[in-house]
C-alpha cells in the first residue's frame, strides 16, 4: 500500500475517526495502560507483526505498563492513508 497524505478534512475528521486517539505535534498519539509489563510487552509484539507486515512503523515508548504510541509517515511529511490504518489495525487488537 502506498502512502496518501491525508486530506485538511480528513485531519478534521480524525477526532470523530479515532476518538481514543489525539492529534499532538502532527502525529497521532494514543497512550494505553496495561495491567503489567508482560501484558504490555506482548501488545506491542503484536502491533510489531501488523506494522512489519504493512511495512509502516510506529514511534513508541514503554514504561512498565504504559505504552505510547505515535504515528506519522516520514516519507508524506505528515499524516497518511497508512496512519490512519495502523491506527485502525492497533484499535482491533484491544
Amino acid at each position: 500500500m502506498a502512502a496518501v497524505p491525508l486530506t485538511v478534512d480528513q485531519i478534521a475528521a480524525l477526532p470523530q475517526t479515532l476518538p481514543d486517539w489525539s492529534l499532538v505535534g502532527g502525529k497521532l498519539r494514543r497512550e494505553l495502560r496495561f495491567v503489567d509489563f508482560v501484558e504490555a510487552f506482548g501488545f506491542m509484539a503484536r502491533v510489531a507483526l501488523i506494522a512489519e507486515a504493512m511495512n509502516h512503523h510506529p514511534e513508541w515508548s514503554n514504561v512498565w505498563n504504559r505504552v505510547v504510541i505515535e504515528l506519522t509517515t516520514h516519507d508524506t511529511g505528515g499524516l497518511s492513508n497508512l496512519d490512519l490504518e495502523l491506527a485502525r489495525r492497533i484499535n482491533a487488537l484491544l
